[in-house]
């Protein structure tokens, strides 16, 4: 179903099947109207597998094997534009469904693009492939190049590669977390589903500074067609517009996913025989309420999996996994360079988001880097049933820092140690932590200022708040006990009277990982 031996030069709707209906039924472009209607008519089928089989020796290429296989610069689509130009990935290793891509010849008609291994460089352990590469039928997927950092230089600026992910860099950045299209039961007794895009449809636009991909998504319980509208300006963002499809009963669909990791940081409290710091693409989750709230829940690397989440009646503000971390003393890694890595904030725009919900936060445990161990998204009130429709419309913007209407004070730091005083001849048992929680930029005299805290359970006391340093800043701090071996959930913040003056902090502490 997703491969063609034939190359094609057809107009956009006939390319796509464009009917009447569909242009009546979708307030969009057309093209993207077809999309829509071909991912409604698909959700009425039984899913169907790709049934693409690649030739053994790309099935089980190992990775070196993949990493020698190039794309050749000279052949990138689009070469003769001022704006962005297209590469393209190679199929085999862990990318073994090829896709369907679609690219206009910049001339209004679309032709379907045939594989050709020429545009390819089969290098060192890879040389013995290249014979093997011209019975593929399609690609994994591709890449967008754009000048994000010096005029003259086309830099990756996105990429479409491996189920629904997709990842985007804004300048100075190098590629750090993910993006989804959509996740299915993330964290759920029954398993993750992994939806993906099967299709893909690249349009460029008379404005060099944006191009349109459309995506037929496709999975056991969903069908989708998305559009992605990518800009860049002092950010690199993706306008996402999302129609999904149930086939099946869906418990958890997570909505704007984003995937990331963390190995460790500083809230771990523990000392890894590392030379660096920190080690994470993310350090925390930034979410605003649609109340206008602020909070910032950071990452750990847990011992077991917790799940958690951030609710909110209506649609929120944003919502994001950040890199707040940002100099290079953090890290002290010169090869993976985590402090160049980019934060995606989502902003919701329109669609089924004030059906309320929650954003989710899932925490796998991990020895390695190599691995993504954390996922957020935005999981409805309500869950998706078969032969329900909906449609979200939503942002993702690469950010150094947080959106510019965060205003307060935010968290720069916090740390917890057991809570015994120095010599104290019948210590504390070691579920009895202190905690503290620093606060940045505030000018103001701690003695006008309280902590406001507030705890799931367990017991609360010595809470204050104290100057940094030169005025740089305020500390919170106080000393908790909890109820045995229950999590405690905490909500911290400052107040100068009624006016507040920072952030939430949100943590969840689990007295039985101590």
């Amino acid at each position: 179903m997703w491969v063609s031996s034939r190359r094609t030069r057809l107009s956009l709707a006939v390319i796509l099947g464009l009917g009447v209906s569909s242009l009546a039924a979708a307030d969009t472009d057309p093209a993207f109207a077809a999309v829509i209607e071909q991912a409604e008519a698909l959700a009425a089928t039984e899913y169907q597998a790709p049934d693409d089989v690649l030739p053994p020796a790309l099935d089980d290429m190992s990775y070196d094997q993949y990493r020698n296989i190039r794309f050749r610069p000279e052949q990138a689509l689009w070469a003769e534009q001022d704006g962005f130009r297209v590469q393209l990935f190679h199929s085999g290793f862990l990318f073994p469904d090829p896709v369907r891509i679609h690219v206009d010849d910049l001339d209004g008609t679309l032709r379907e693009l045939e594989f050709d291994s020429a545009r390819f460089h089969y290098e060192h352990s890879a040389a013995a492939l290249e014979d093997e590469a011209a019975t593929v039928g399609g690609h994994a997927g591709f890449r967008l190049h754009y000048p994000i950092n010096r005029p003259e230089v086309h830099d990756e600026v996105a990429v479409f590669l491996g189920a629904s992910y997709f990842r985007l860099v804004g300048p100075g950045h190098v590629y750090g977390l993910s993006a989804r299209g959509l996740a299915i039961d993330t964290a759920e007794p029954g398993g993750e589903e992994f939806p993906a895009f099967r299709e893909f449809w690249l349009l460029p636009s008379s404005d060099a500074d944006t191009v349109t991909v459309l995506a037929l998504l496709d999975s056991v319980s969903v069908t989708g067609a998305y559009r992605f509208e990518l800009a860049v300006h002092e950010d690199t963002e993706f306008t996402v517009d999302a129609h999904v499809f149930a086939r099946k009963d869906v418990t958890k669909p997570g909505i704007a996913p984003l995937t990331s990791m963390f190995l460790h940081g500083q809230t771990d409290g523990a000392t890894p025989d590392d030379f660096r710091p920190q080690v994470h693409d993310s350090d925390g989750l930034l979410m605003q309420t649609s109340a206008g709230e602020w909070i910032w829940r950071p990452l750990s690397n847990r011992r077991q999996l917790r799940v958690t989440s951030l609710l909110d009646g209506d649609r929120p503000g944003g919502f994001g996994l950040m890199q707040r971390q940002r100099a290079f003393g953090r890290y002290l890694d010169l090869e993976a360079q985590y402090h160049r890595r980019p934060g995606y904030w989502v902003t919701p725009l329109a669609g089924d988001w004030s059906q309320g919900g929650r954003v989710e936060l899932v925490e796998i445990p991990t020895d390695t880097e190599t691995e993504d161990n954390i996922v957020a998204y935005w999981v409805s009130s309500s869950s998706l049933l078969a032969g329900e429709r909906r449609h979200y419309r939503y942002r993702v913007t690469t950010r150094d820092h947080a959106p510019a209407a965060h205003d307060r004070a935010r968290v720069v730091r916090a740390r917890s140690g057991w809570g015994a005083i120095p010599g104290e001849s019948d210590p504390p048992p070691k579920t009895v932590r202190r905690f503290i929680v620093d606060f940045q930029p505030l000018d103001i005299p701690a003695d006008q200022v309280q902590a406001e805290l507030d705890l799931a359970q367990g017991a609360m006391e010595d809470l204050r708040v104290s100057q940094l340093p030169d005025d740089d800043g305020l500390r919170a701090t106080f000393l908790l006990t909890p109820d045995g071996t229950e999590p405690v959930d905490m909500r911290l913040r400052l107040l100068r009277g009624d006016e507040v003056l920072s952030e939430t902090w949100s943590y969840v502490w689990y007295p039985d990982e101590q």
